[in-house]
């Protein structure tokens, strides 16, 4: 009787783990297509409106001036022999200082950080690198060559390529995630870790499956797991859509911030006009629902948490919620009125905060290998 009892509960375990897959699945999968669905309905109205210019876009073939400022660096290139991989990156400040190394998130590059650049490489060896798939960084054809292990690897590879075993990692939106990543795995590698608008993604993922609001906002998740037609959305009339992720009143650049320039817009539009582009950037959303959730979890790293108010994209209720997860010094900072962009929208607030806590403990610990 024992045995038959135990065999049943064994049996409905699996019964039950069963069910919390299929019903995983059939979420992603049935807001996948609901998305492609309004998706579509978007593309039928935009070529009511504009049938002569809704497929047409034109590859930037010449990189604007102010991606050859010498200000912000030196652009240099590695490859790394496991992965084969050649990465781009653009470095200031003496060779020898602390590195701090900065992750850039979707659609951006290493250009992201400009501002940065120039304000930390008076004491940082400073680098900004194209993460794969990005910029004039190598782009792997398989979608695979882009889940979680692959771009943790990348940023171990690089450190140590650059001399380091230790660094001072600051990740934006998907550069926050593999920074979080990065961070967990591999502790001893970072002295502290600063993250912009970037949830744990346990967090993330827990906080969006009990939230519909969070769906909602994180739509293009699910949109971006389709192949091909996200690049073509992304893509008709001249890239309208990735220029109203940056300008739009919803989802740009906040009132009080630094608008970009034309030829900052231009810089993104010709990193993400170039061939395969956007397959190599949409392809960091086609694994994220095979990672989660995560086998490990805990930070041990000094965190700082930076977290524009008006993000249009992540509630800001999941900034606070991060602090469960990390076994360290936490230190968070809501920026009203800063938008999702946060280091280009209001930086010499993120620059103030990130000195000031990279200021705490000084003397304690060093930066130095």
């Amino acid at each position: 009787m024992a045995r038959v009892l135990h065999n049943l509960i064994i049996f409905l375990i699996r019964l039950a783990l069963q069910i919390k897959v299929v019903g995983y699945w059939s979420l992603i999968y049935g807001y996948c297509g609901v998305c492609t669905a309004v998706a579509l309905l978007k593309l039928w109205w935009s070529i009511v409106l504009r049938p002569t210019t809704v497929f047409h876009w034109a590859v930037r073939e010449t990189p604007p001036a102010c991606l050859n400022d010498t200000s912000l660096g030196t652009h240099c290139y590695v490859r790394i022999k496991e992965s084969g991989l050649r990465f781009h990156y653009v470095a200031a400040g003496e060779r020898g200082k602390p590195l701090m190394l900065f992750l850039h998130g979707f659609p951006e590059f290493w250009f992201s950080w400009r501002y940065q650049l120039r304000e930390f490489k008076s004491e940082f060896r400073v680098v900004a690198i194209d993460m794969r798939g990005y910029g004039e960084s190598d782009l792997p054809l398989s979608s695979e060559s882009y889940r979680f292990e692959h771009l943790i690897t990348d940023v171990k590879d690089i450190v140590e390529y650059l001399g380091y075993n230790r660094c001072c990692l600051v990740g934006h939106d998907w550069g926050g995630t593999v920074a979080w990543l990065f961070a967990i795995y591999y502790p001893e590698m970072v002295t502290k870790l600063i993250v912009l608008n970037c949830p744990h993604p346990s967090v993330f993922a827990d906080y969006a499956l009990r939230h519909p609001s969070q769906l909602l906002k994180c739509s293009h998740f699910f949109f971006f797991q389709l192949p091909r037609f996200p690049e073509l959305m992304l893509s008709i009339n001249d890239f309208k859509a990735v220029k109203a992720l940056f300008t739009s009143r919803s989802t740009g650049i906040g009132r009080k911030g630094r608008w970009l320039t034309v030829e900052e817009m231009e810089a993104y539009l010709y990193a993400l006009s170039q061939p395969g582009a956007l397959t190599g950037a949409l392809n960091y959303y086609r694994n994220v629902f095979n990672s989660l959730p995560l086998s490990h979890n805990h930070v041990r790293s000094p965190v700082l948490l930076l977290w524009g108010e008006r993000d249009a994209f992540l509630e800001q209720d999941m900034a606070e919620a991060c602090r469960v997860y990390i076994r360290n010094h936490f230190r968070l900072n809501i920026i009203s009125g800063a938008s999702h962009w946060l280091q280009q929208d209001q930086p010499d607030i993120v620059n103030t905060l990130i000195w000031t806590f990279l200021k705490e403990g000084e003397g304690r610990k060093s930066y130095r290998n």
